[in-house]
């Protein structure tokens, strides 16, 4: 199975933070994995996305031009990338900043309205961390290697953001 990923959003929404915890996921469930991050020239504010690719199989290309997983926290990056899904692709799109419905009718999308949803829960900045959960489920991708995936990527400095990681992924699983 081959997992071909695309993340997009604003810089700052931790488009690329969840794509290095997918990537560190599949590492830990003895995938092949890539990560190929791609944002603007701001910081925070300018556009981001990053591939992740999650294979049995040697990955020959880091580029995901084509997404069968395709996740979406605003509504420029749902506006480029939702044509460029294949067929059967699910998409989760963050329902709080992305108004519209996906137009496409041969793929599934899934609303979450995970800005909200982290808000009301303590944790503003973790809206991407409960759409991940939220693939994770749909996807049926293990929650097995999440805990082990965290402390990959939760850097030490930020240590004390971990439980909050760990509650949203799991917030998102559970929605």
């Amino acid at each position: 199975m081959t997992y071909h990923i695309l993340i997009a959003g604003f810089g700052g929404q931790g488009v690329l933070f969840a794509g290095k915890f997918l990537t560190y996921l599949g590492m830990m469930a003895g995938k092949e994995v890539s990560w190929l991050p791609s944002y603007g020239p701001e910081m925070r504010g300018g556009t981001a996305n990053c591939s992740v690719i999650l294979s049995d199989d040697p990955v020959g290309s880091p580029i995901v031009s084509h997404p069968d997983i395709l996740i979406v926290m605003n509504l420029p990056s749902l506006d480029k990338y939702e044509g460029e899904a294949v067929p059967g692709a699910k998409l989760f799109v963050d329902s709080t900043l992305i108004a519209r419905k996906v137009a496409r009718t041969d793929v599934t999308p899934y609303y979450l309205p995970a800005t909200e949803m982290a808000r009301a829960a303590g944790i503003p900045t973790l809206a991407n961390m409960m759409l991940v959960g939220k693939v994770l489920r749909e996807v049926g991708i293990p929650f097995d290697h999440v805990e082990a995936a965290l402390k990959k990527v939760v850097s030490a400095r930020h240590a004390d953001l971990y439980d909050a990681n760990l509650r949203a992924v799991r917030t998102g699983y559970e929605s």
